[in-house]
């Protein structure tokens, strides 16, 4: 199969277009909706199927109405967008300022390209998706349902303190966050081998990026940030009691760390 980076289905009057884009803190698969306007190509549609904020654009080159999907109404995105195409690609280049092209477009005369399309889709947003597979750490802190990873990383361009977040599913363990607090461009992953999310902080806001992490943990916040990473189970059997000791264990272990490191 060719690179998403040039891959195009069909040979009629619509072509479709497929690429995938990673774009660190969100990402996913885009379909663009191609046509010759006299002799020049342009693009009438794009359905961006990102995990996030999944959206899709009418006339990307002229009014550019840009529309938000809701994933509880709409679920899967590229599922939502390949049902759209098959079934309203007349009335959406119409709406996208393309009457004449609109008019053209025999949707029966288009299943062989449907499925084409759509099988091609699915392999792209299967094959290109982005996950990181980071180190454990080399100090373990169990904390109940949950275990801490510590390490120092040294990279080519940053270095820094490490925290994974890990737990089992299943005899596998699963990274569910983890806090790369680096001196240069820190940042954390939600569920670095499902989604991940990556959000970069802001070293003016956030001059120190191990503290800030630690302090999240304080407040309170990893439970959410599991469920936000899709780990609910792990959220809900968190002992607080349990945490809260391995809590104070984990930040003496990373500041100490830090510290020997500096």
């Amino acid at each position: 199969m060719k690179s998403s980076e040039n891959l195009t289905v069909g040979d009629g009057i619509i072509k479709f277009q497929l690429k995938y884009r990673d774009l660190l803190s969100d990402q996913g698969l885009c379909i663009s909706v191609m046509s010759l306007d006299g002799s020049r190509e342009i693009e009438i549609l794009r359905f961006d199927c990102f995990d996030q904020q999944p959206h899709y654009h009418y006339g990307p080159e002229n009014k550019n109405e840009r529309l938000m999907l809701d994933k509880t109404t709409a679920g899967d995105s590229l599922e939502w967008a390949l049902q759209q195409m098959r079934e309203r690609l007349p009335e959406m280049v119409e709406r996208a300022g393309y009457s004449e092209i609109s008019s053209k477009i025999n949707l029966s005369s288009m299943s062989s390209t449907f499925d084409m399309l759509e099988l091609n889709a699915r392999k792209v947003a299967r094959n290109e998706r982005k996950t990181v597979m980071h180190d454990r750490g080399t100090t373990i802190i169990e904390a109940g349902s949950i275990r801490f990873g510590v390490e120092f990383r040294e990279l080519k361009n940053d270095r820094g303190i490490a925290i994974h977040v890990m737990g089992d599913i299943g005899d596998d363990e699963v990274e569910f966050l983890t806090f790369d607090c680096f001196e240069n461009a820190p940042h954390y992953h939600y569920g670095p081998l499902a989604k991940n999310e990556r959000l970069y902080l802001d070293t003016t806001t956030v001059p120190d990026p191990l503290v800030w992490a630690l302090d999240l943990f304080k407040g309170g916040k990893l439970s959410s940030m599991l469920y936000r990473a899709g780990y609910k189970d792990h959220a809900d059997n968190l002992n607080p009691v349990v945490f809260s000791e391995k809590l104070e264990e984990l930040e003496l272990v990373a500041l100490d760390m830090q510290s020997s490191n500096s």
